[in-house]
């Protein structure tokens, strides 16, 4: 007497038969959702001119800045130093590389700022600036290090500690 195939071995059969065929090459290839490749990039005519790139940072602020030959205009996260920096000291301190070796007026900075406040990005912004001429020309290292501009201000906020209000502010004592 033959054994009856019950609907469930069928399926199981099934299942082993798929497994022994051979993977076809299109089942392989198929790229999966994060190997396409990302669109192509439109680089704008301003930007495909020759620069000059650094970072400098100041506290938690960053600023990418990049030097273009120019007429001495600078753009920060696209708008006029002016506008960005509203106290004339940090626009002087801006400047302050280019006066140093006298290249006033002779480049176009555009920046990218984020984090910290107006202070440190304008340190932040002097630093990269200061940093963008050395990689421009080599021989302008040593009047820029002579005047501290290529120092980077190592003071950051000093972090929380538990049990106090902030980093060493403990709170109030009473004696009853």
């Amino acid at each position: 007497m033959p054994k009856k195939i019950t609907p469930k071995i069928k399926a199981v059969k099934k299942s082993i038969a798929k497994l022994k065929k051979p993977i076809k090459a299109k089942e392989v290839s198929k790229p999966s959702i994060r190997e396409k490749k990302p669109a192509e990039v439109v680089v704008p005519k301003k930007l495909e001119k020759h620069y000059f790139y650094a970072v400098g940072r100041r506290k938690s602020a960053t600023v990418v800045v990049k030097l273009y030959d120019g007429n001495g205009s600078i753009v920060v996260n696209g708008r006029d130093k002016k506008n960005y920096f509203p106290i004339e000291s940090l626009r002087t301190n801006i400047i302050e590389p280019f006066e140093l070796v006298g290249m006033n007026n002779k480049f176009d900075v555009v920046a990218k700022a984020h984090g910290g406040g107006v202070h440190a990005q304008s340190d932040a912004l002097r630093l990269g600036i200061a940093r963008a001429l050395v990689v421009m020309d080599a021989n302008l290292r040593s009047t820029l290090k002579k005047s501290g501009l290529l120092t980077r201000d190592p003071r950051e906020k000093e972090r929380k500690k538990p049990g106090l209000k902030r980093a060493r502010r403990a709170p109030q004592w009473t004696k009853r």
